[in-house]
This record gives structure tokens, C-alpha cells and sequence, in this order.
């Protein structure tokens, strides 16, 4: 049990390298050239490097420091840890890759190809508890503590940036930023969630016993049963799961059969918490 307690330290700090050196190699050899900018504290760093002409790496370390103190307090010793180790080989990643230029002269393949490398990087290192940018470690800190979500916060705060960066370098490569931005979010939503990310289905329908059972069979998912009343139809079953998006269709399979009757909806989860999967009971062991 040790040992491989011990193994997946060492493959979640692997991964975490493997990040922090595709985000840094596409910041430093495809968005530094085109002078597309990050958000956060990486964006902030590049316009401080663009104008004082010191290295991008240096101003990441030290506008991080004043956040891994303060998550230190509020996150705990294991997030932080993951933090900065994270945040040192990107920047060591990046003091070599800012010079180097592989020839993306178009601004928007630029935007895209960095934004998809760069969500990819960013990705991996949140799947496996790490962090790149100081500003999310302050996000998540305020958002404890006001209406706002960590998302709100964060996006708040890279209007700022991008808007700054129009004024000082024109609203063209702030649009490309800002298009960057988007693209890496939501490569970073696909990556950090993966194709696990869950789904939660509602689906109200008179044949329960027989969508339950072909659920728990097909899936190997359990089903919540509840009562509801239709306005019109009356007293009807409605039953809960939670599956993943790659078994959606086999679901939708399920409730289109010609003897089933559903109606169904389906929402995004955020998170699952525990197991959600049920291994069926062996008989005669």
C-alpha cells in the first residue's frame, strides 16, 4: 500500500512536469513572440517583461510569492507544495523557451495553436493539484468570502489585464489575448474533467423497474427512485443517475426503446464525491 502510495506521488508530480512544460514552451515559443498575452499573473508578467526587458520567468516567480504565502494559510501545505513546484519548472521551462521562436507569423493560428497547447499544460497541471498562476489561489481565497465565483473573480481580473495590455500595445493583440483566453479555458475544462466529467439525468417515466434494471446492467450505474405528479398525467416514478458523457448516448439508447416512455433531462456536475458505480452481486460465491 506504501508503495504505491509512493508511486502515484511520483506519477502526479510527472504529470505535473509534463504541464508546466507544454504551457511553457506554448507561452515562450508561440504567444511571447506574437506578444499574445496570458492572464493572471503570467500576463502581467509578460507586459513587465515587455517593458523593462527582463525575463518573463523572473516576474512570475516573484508576483507568486506574496500568493503562495497567503494560499499557505488558506489552502493548506500539500496544495501549495504542488503549487510551487509547479510554478519553478514552468518558469525554469520558460526562461529557455521565451527566446525561442518557431516561426507562427499568423496572429490568429497563433492565438489558437497557444491557446490549445497552453489549456492542455494548464489542464494537467489542475487535474493533478497543481497551480500555475497566483491570481486562481486568490480567487478561490475571495470567493469564500463574497458572492463571486472563482471563475467571476478570475475573468474580472483578466478584463483588467487585457484591457492594460490594449492601451500599451494596441486592442488588436488584446483581442487575441482575450480570444486565447477563451480557447485555453475551456481546453482546460476538457482536460482538468476529462471525458469522466459527469452527468446527472432526471428521467420521469412510468416503465421505472425496467429503465432502472437496463441502467444497472448496461452502465453498472444504481438508480434513485422518487414519486412525482404531473399536472395532467398524474402520479408518475422519477428516477436519478449519474453517469459519465461517453455513456450519454447509451442512455438515451435506453429510454428511446419502443416500450419505454421518458422524459428526460440532463445537467452538467461540477463534481462527484464517493462511488457512483455499483458491481453487481456475485451469485453462488
Amino acid at each position: 500500500m506504501k508503495n504505491k502510495s509512493i508511486a502515484k506521488i511520483i506519477f502526479s508530480f510527472l504529470i505535473l512536469t509534463v504541464g508546466c512544460v507544454i504551457a511553457a514552451f506554448s507561452i515562450g515559443a508561440i504567444l511571447i513572440p506574437n506578444l499574445i498575452l496570458d492572464g493572471g499573473v503570467n500576463g502581467i508578467s509578460i507586459m513587465a517583461s515587455q517593458l523593462t526587458g527582463i525575463s518573463t520567468s523572473i516576474f512570475i516567480i516573484i508576483l507568486n510569492i506574496p500568493f503562495l504565502i497567503i494560499g499557505y494559510k488558506s489552502l493548506g501545505k500539500e496544495f501549495v507544495l504542488k503549487a510551487l513546484f509547479a510554478m519553478l519548472v514552468f518558469s525554469g521551462v520558460l526562461y529557455y523557451t521565451e527566446t525561442l521562436h518557431i516561426g507562427i507569423e499568423d496572429k490568429l493560428l497563433a492565438t489558437i495553436y497557444g491557446g490549445l497547447l497552453l489549456g492542455f499544460g494548464v489542464g494537467l497541471v489542475i487535474r493533478y493539484g497543481g497551480c500555475l498562476d497566483g491570481t486562481e489561489i486568490a480567487a478561490i481565497i475571495l470567493s469564500k468570502k463574497s458572492n463571486f465565483s472563482v471563475g467571476q473573480i478570475v475573468l474580472i481580473c483578466n478584463v483588467f489585464i487585457y484591457g492594460t495590455a490594449g492601451f500599451l500595445f494596441g486592442f488588436d493583440r488584446a483581442l487575441y489575448s482575450l480570444l486565447t483566453y477563451f480557447i485555453t479555458f475551456k481546453v482546460i475544462d476538457f482536460v482538468s474533467e476529462g471525458l469522466e466529467q459527469g452527468k446527472a439525468a432526471l428521467i420521469i417515466t412510468n416503465q421505472s423497474a425496467k429503465v432502472a434494471k437496463d441502467i444497472y446492467e448496461k452502465l453498472g450505474r444504481t438508480v434513485t427512485s422518487f414519486e412525482g405528479k404531473g399536472m395532467i398525467n398524474g402520479e408518475t416514478m422519477i428516477l436519478y443517475c449519474v453517469i459519465t458523457r461517453l455513456e450519454l448516448t447509451e442512455l438515451r439508447n435506453i429510454v428511446n426503446a419502443d416500450d419505454v416512455q421518458a422524459f428526460v433531462t440532463v445537467i452538467d456536475v461540477s463534481e462527484i464525491i464517493g462511488s457512483h458505480i455499483k458491481k453487481k452481486p456475485q451469485i453462488g460465491g
